[in-house]
């Protein structure tokens, strides 16, 4: 499969590299001057948990082709989009006119309507996801990461797509378990709340890599996202279909517990925590914003978010 990753983030740096290892074309599109810039190689020190159940470390050089421009006639099969939310906007209408035929996996936060977020995109060439990956750039350049072994990705009905199928199948190749949820809609929102419990405590603690261990600090990000689970409600979202989420919210104390074991003693679960120092970095920031907003819409009280903006 010929496939386009839409930047060279972190994201799409892992999952790129673990797609090209598999044997399919792999590209990277950069902005302008940053080809130069980033180099034909990314050095990775990775967690990898595709075939080990607690992960593995990986420290290898991968060969990355980077391209600055892309057209509708590429003959890309896959493009990979995975950006921060409030970008989606600006890359869905700069692909618009480029993709082509290409099928477009979106993969990451969603605040939007899934489909309205890339609406310049064809509904039709559209799928959703999210990783299982994550960590960041470290000041020597290498990216210090972790990778789990599924893959989460969403069918747009009771049986997937055609093109729905090839992604998998190009993800499977590569070495994931899939995991499809049919309700990836409703899934990507309650993942977006999780975030901003932990992006807001991230702010209080002085960067999410200060909560690892921290029981207190996960228990104050349960309940700040538990602050939002009525904005989902007034959204239409059927929380009793999410019982597992909703366990972990009603029993923060144990939950926080758990999470804060693992991130301190499974090496997993430490990197993507370990990697984001920066409390107001502006993924955060916008992942805060846009939660208070809307809960403000419905009339939600949110306390102990609005305590961390102000």
């Amino acid at each position: 499969m010929r496939i386009l990753m839409f930047g060279r983030g972190v994201i799409a740096t892992i999952y790129g590299q673990a797609l090209q290892a598999a044997g399919h074309d792999v590209e990277f599109y950069v902005r302008q001057g940053r080809a130069a810039e980033y180099g034909d190689h990314v050095q990775m020190d990775l967690i990898d948990a595709r075939r080990a159940p607690l992960g593995r470390r990986v420290q290898q050089t991968v060969p990355v082709r980077l391209r600055e421009s892309v057209d509708a006639g590429d003959g890309f099969d896959l493009v990979v989009l995975s950006v921060a939310h409030h970008r989606l906007p600006e890359a869905a209408a700069f692909l618009a006119p480029r993709v082509g035929d290409a099928t477009v996996l979106v993969i990451g936060n969603v605040w939007e309507e899934p489909l309205a977020a890339v609406s310049p995109l064809p509904a039709a060439q559209v799928g959703f996801g999210f990783p299982q990956a994550g960590g960041g750039f470290g000041a020597d350049g290498v990216l210090h990461g972790a990778l789990m072994g599924a893959v989460i990705l969403g069918t747009a009905g009771s049986r997937p797509s055609a093109r729905e199928l090839d992604v998998q199948a190009a993800f499977r190749q590569a070495g994931f378990r899939v995991r499809t949820e049919l309700h990836l809609r409703e899934w990507l929102w309650l993942h977006f709340v999780a975030d901003v419990g932990m992006h807001a405590q991230g702010r209080r603690s002085g960067g999410l890599a200060n909560m690892i261990g921290d029981r207190r600090a996960f228990r104050d990000a349960l309940l700040t996202s538990r602050e939002l689970l009525p904005v989902l409600h007034a959204r239409g979202v059927d929380l009793r279909r999410h019982k597992g989420t909703m366990l972990s919210y009603r029993l923060p104390g144990p939950t926080a517990a758990a999470m804060a074991w693992a991130t301190a003693h499974v090496p997993i679960a430490q990197v993507s925590l370990a990697a984001h120092t920066d409390p107001n970095a502006a993924e955060p920031q916008a992942v805060l914003r846009d939660a208070q907003q809307e809960a403000r819409r419905f009339g939600v009280p949110t306390p102990r978010l609005d305590a961390t903006l102000t």
